[in-house]
C-alpha cells in the first residue's frame, strides 16, 4: 500500500537585499577666482622669458670674457652664434623667434677696441645702443665676493632714473632682461646679490654686489664680485634692432672721433714744438756777437 503523501506549505523564498541605498551628497566645489586665472597665466608667460645673447666677428677676449660673465649672471639666457653683417641686424629679431626668445642683447665689437651694446625686445621694441668702456671682468677683479650661480638678484636704480623719461624706459627695459624670473628651472629661488645701477657724469656705472649677513648685526654687508662696465647712451630706437630714433644724445662722441681729436692733440703739439725750435734758432741769431779787434788784441804776447 502506498502511504498518504503529506501536503506540505509552498516555503517562501525572501530575498535579501544587503545593498545598502547609496546616499548621494553633492559637495560643492569652490569656483575658482578669475583673478587668480589671470595670474596663474602672467606667471606662466613670465617664467618663459628668455634673453639671447649674441655678438659680431672680431670681438676681442675682453669683450667676450664680459659676455660670458654676464651670461652666468643671468641663468634666462640663451647663446647664440655670431652675426656676420651688421648691415642685417634686424635678423637678429627672427633668430629670436626661432629660439622663443623675447630680448636680445648684442655686443657689436668694431676695430677689435669699440664695443656697442645693443638692448633690444624683440621684434617690437623699443632697442637702446650703448658705448661701453672701462671693462673689468671677473677673472681681472679677483674680487673677494661671491654669489651662487642661478640665483635671483635684487635690482637697485639711482634716483636719477627717474627723473628723465628716456632714462624711465632704459630702468625699464634693464629691470626685464636682468629680473630672473620666479620659477625658473635653472634659477635658485632666493636672492643673494644685487644688480646696482648709478647714473653720474651722463653715463650709467654697473657693478654686482654680494648680500653677506653679519654675526650679531642686523645690518647686511655688500661685497663687491664683478664684472664692472660703464654704458653711455647713444641712442634709443622705436622697434628691434631699427626703426625710428626716439632718443639721440647730444653730449655723445663716437670713439672714432675721440681718436682723431687725440691725434690732431698730438699734431698740434708737435707743430708748436717745432716752431718753438725754429723761434729759438732765430733769437740764437739776432743773439750773436761777431768777433772784434779788441778780442785778439792780445794774443800775440
Amino acid at each position: 500500500m502506498t502511504k498518504p503523501i503529506k501536503k506540505t506549505k509552498p516555503v517562501e523564498v525572501v530575498e535579501e537585499n544587503n545593498e545598502q541605498p547609496q546616499q548621494t551628497e553633492q559637495t560643492e566645489q569652490p569656483q575658482e577666482n578669475p583673478l587668480n586665472s589671470n595670474k596663474k597665466e602672467e606667471q606662466s608667460i613670465f617664467t618663459k622669458k628668455r634673453v639671447l645673447f649674441t655678438s659680431t666677428r672680431g670681438i676681442g677676449s675682453k669683450y667676450r670674457h664680459l659676455m660670458t660673465d654676464l651670461i652666468s649672471l643671468i641663468p634666462h639666457s640663451k647663446k647664440e652664434d655670431k652675426v656676420d653683417d651688421r648691415k642685417t641686424l634686424s635678423l637678429i629679431n627672427e633668430t629670436c623667434e626661432m629660439k622663443s626668445c623675447n630680448y636680445a642683447i648684442l655686443f657689436d665689437v668694431r676695430r677689435g677696441t669699440d664695443c656697442f651694446l645693443w638692448m633690444a625686445k624683440t621684434p617690437l621694441g623699443p632697442t637702446v645702443k650703448f658705448h661701453v668702456t672701462n671693462v673689468h671682468t671677473l677673472d681681472e677683479l679677483q674680487m673677494t665676493g661671491n654669489c651662487l650661480k642661478g640665483s635671483r638678484p635684487f635690482l637697485h636704480f639711482d634716483k636719477t632714473f627717474d627723473s628723465q623719461p628716456h632714462l624711465q624706459l632704459i630702468k625699464e627695459l634693464f629691470t626685464q632682461i636682468y629680473s630672473t624670473p620666479k620659477g625658473h628651472l635653472k634659477s635658485k629661488p632666493f636672492f643673494d646679490h644685487v644688480f646696482s645701477f648709478f647714473y653720474q657724469d651722463g653715463r650709467i656705472w654697473f657693478r654686482n654686489y654680494q648680500i653677506s649677513d653679519q654675526e650679531f648685526k642686523k645690518e647686511s654687508l655688500l661685497t663687491e664680485i664683478g664684472p664692472r662696465m660703464i654704458l653711455n647712451v647713444d641712442k634709443i630706437f622705436s622697434e628691434g634692432f631699427g626703426g625710428n630714433v626716439l632718443y639721440s644724445n647730444p653730449n655723445f662722441v663716437s670713439p672714432g672721433n675721440n681718436r682723431s681729436d687725440q691725434k690732431l692733440a698730438k699734431a698740434n703739439k708737435y707743430i708748436k714744438r717745432k716752431y718753438q725750435k725754429s723761434q729759438a734758432a732765430e733769437r740764437q741769431k739776432v743773439a750773436f756777437i761777431e768777433p772784434s779787434e779788441v778780442d785778439t788784441l792780445f794774443e800775440d804776447f
